[in-house]
């Protein structure tokens, strides 16, 4: 496959582009406003983009990812390749959107392929069952987080982690354009963070999609992300792009959130450029 080289959103206007847009997005709970006016762009699937959402605890990282997916009522705009999401059925939005929550939400005991297997029912009629292809494509995906050993446990008796890492792999076959994933990291222990990122970075990059992640861990953003969204308050007040801004600009913007921090460019084992991020504390 081509690879695309991404234009910089700070180089064009943003209304005319193709591409996923966020317009004058608000949303709230009850009476509180939690997310108030915001608006970004990132380039077409076809350049293979990973953004993190950073901020702080209650900054509207997990209200601004469960509003895209249509999740929470909100004014403003959403829009795919300028399909607006709000006009798209459940079913509909299934087929584009890709939606990793905190916890999964499932509570009766059914096996982990059974789960993988359920990122087909959009393509499925009713009362039509998977075909051997998926079968075999659920445990290949399975197989690339590492949980093709689970493949009949019941998916009830997982870790938190490995439930994470089955909800990914059913995020493999589900072939969507966008991906949004809320705090993917959360229950994944240090190595499994890191396997994580770069398998979705694969996906991302190899099948020319677009991921949106909220994310509490900096680093992990710095490591694997193109564009960063910074979060206060419920307003964007920065973004960052980690492979082309200076490393003195990074460090202002997220000592906004973090406090004092100092960022060092390293070179791992491997030869590959890394960012850390230090706390001056």
């Amino acid at each position: 496959m081509k690879a695309f080289a991404s234009a910089s959103p700070r180089e064009s206007s943003v209304s005319d582009k193709t591409g996923f847009k966020v317009k004058n997005l608000s949303a709230s709970y009850e009476s509180k406003l939690v997310l108030s006016d915001v608006s970004f762009w990132v380039p077409p699937a076809a350049a293979g983009t990973m953004v993190g959402l950073l901020g702080s605890n209650g900054s509207g990282k997990t209200t601004l990812i469960k509003s895209i997916c249509s999740l929470l009522p909100h004014t403003g705009q959403c829009l795919l390749d300028n399909i607006s999401l709000k006009s798209l059925s459940a079913r509909e939005l299934s087929k584009l959107i890709s939606y990793i929550p905190q916890r999964s939400g499932i509570s009766i005991s059914m096996s982990v392929i059974d789960v993988v297997l359920q990122g087909y029912n959009p393509k499925l009629a009713m009362f039509e069952r998977p075909t051997k292809e998926m079968k075999n494509a659920a445990l290949e995906a399975l197989k690339t987080v590492g949980m093709e050993t689970h493949a009949e446990a019941d998916y009830l008796t997982l870790s938190e982690g490995e439930k994470q890492l089955c909800i990914l792999a059913r995020t493999l076959i589900e072939d969507t354009t966008l991906l949004l994933l809320d705090e993917p990291d959360s229950s994944l222990d240090f190595h499994n963070k890191y396997c994580m990122m770069k398998i979705l970075t694969h996906l991302v990059k190899e099948y020319k999609k677009t991921a949106i992640l909220c994310l509490h861990d900096p680093c992990l953003a710095l490591d694997f992300c193109d564009q960063l969204i910074l979060l206060k308050d419920g307003r964007i007040f920065s973004e960052i792009y980690p492979k082309k801004d200076s490393l003195t600009s990074i460090e202002a913007e997220l000592s906004q959130i973090y406090g004092s921090v100092t960022l060092k460019r390293i070179e791992d084992s491997q030869h590959h450029q890394r960012l850390v991020l230090l706390s001056a504390l």
